[in-house]
């Protein structure tokens, strides 16, 4: 499959990257001097960017990576946290306030868990505390042999945030998620892949040319349906069954009366008019 050039996007930082090329968009945390930590910037422009790809037809797939040997480092604490001002005022407003800031930065993964695209995150090394759950709220992950989940969470005498605890919980299970967390010992790409918190490790050097490689097998695919599909699974975490049939039979109704169903349809039927004429 020949590759379209890549073209940049405007972000409106240098902390983070965007391209577009064969219907995948790459955003790349590019704090490498900094392990990938979350910085102010990056709360700003990576929810603007996901809205943005997710309403793009155009954008088949959504990958996201680190620049360096790196992930994310999570926030970046030598910088202040989300370094946002909060309002003077006794304790609880403060915690209000803080809670209010720490939230909306979370819509990070948010938008990444719940866009209708398929988003697949590309680990070259170190995903710690927020950026672990960053990376655990992407769809599909593909890790290189170096790479490691950090909870990080627990030595710094934290409880969590991004949405941590609720990824690992649905992934692992609720029991091996607290263990985990509380252990906050590293996660090493094989143990990752054992849990099934990575989908594929390859090679270090390989992780650039497979996780694209993989994002552009994606985005060719049928777009609609993967949304439905990607909706069908979040359903089966939280409905019933009959619910759930009720819902997913809407979706293949709809996939029915799509063009890209209607193409599938089409290639389908001239394979296998080839394959009878070659008997």
């Amino acid at each position: 499959m020949t590759q379209t050039a890549s073209v940049s996007v405007d972000t409106g930082t240098e902390t983070v990257l965007a391209t577009v090329a064969d219907g995948v968009a790459v955003l790349t945390l590019n704090r490498p001097h900094r392990r990938n930590a979350l910085h102010p910037e990056m709360y700003e422009a990576l929810p603007r960017l996901l809205a943005r790809f997710a309403t793009d037809d155009d954008i088949g797939c959504v990958l996201l990576t680190g620049a360096g040997n790196a992930f994310c480092a999570g926030g970046d604490v030598r910088d202040g946290g989300s370094a946002r001002d909060v309002p003077d005022g006794d304790r609880e407003m403060q915690i209000r306030a803080r809670t209010a800031i720490l939230a909306d930065n979370a819509r990070i993964v948010t938008l990444l868990h719940t866009m209708p695209k398929i988003t697949v995150a590309a680990l070259p090394g170190a995903a710690v505390g927020a950026g672990m759950s960053i990376a655990l709220a992407a769809d599909l992950r593909i890790a290189a042999r170096s790479a490691r989940l950090i909870p990080g969470w627990a030595t710094l005498a934290f409880s969590g945030d991004f949405g941590g605890a609720w990824f690992l919980t649905r992934l692992v299970g609720p029991s091996k998620a607290l263990e985990l967390l509380i252990a906050d010992r590293p996660i090493d790409s094989d143990a990752a892949h054992g849990l099934g918190l990575f989908n594929r490790v390859v090679d270090d050097a390989d992780l650039g040319a497979e996780a694209l490689r993989w994002a552009t097998q994606i985005a060719a695919g049928p777009t609609y349906a993967f949304a439905g599909t990607k909706a069908n699974v979040a359903d089966a975490r939280h409905l019933s069954l009959e619910n759930a049939l009720r819902a997913e039979s809407e979706r293949m109704v709809r996939c029915g009366l799509t063009d890209e169903h209607r193409r599938a349809v089409t290639a389908w039927l001239a394979a296998s008019s080839t394959k009878k004429a070659k008997r």
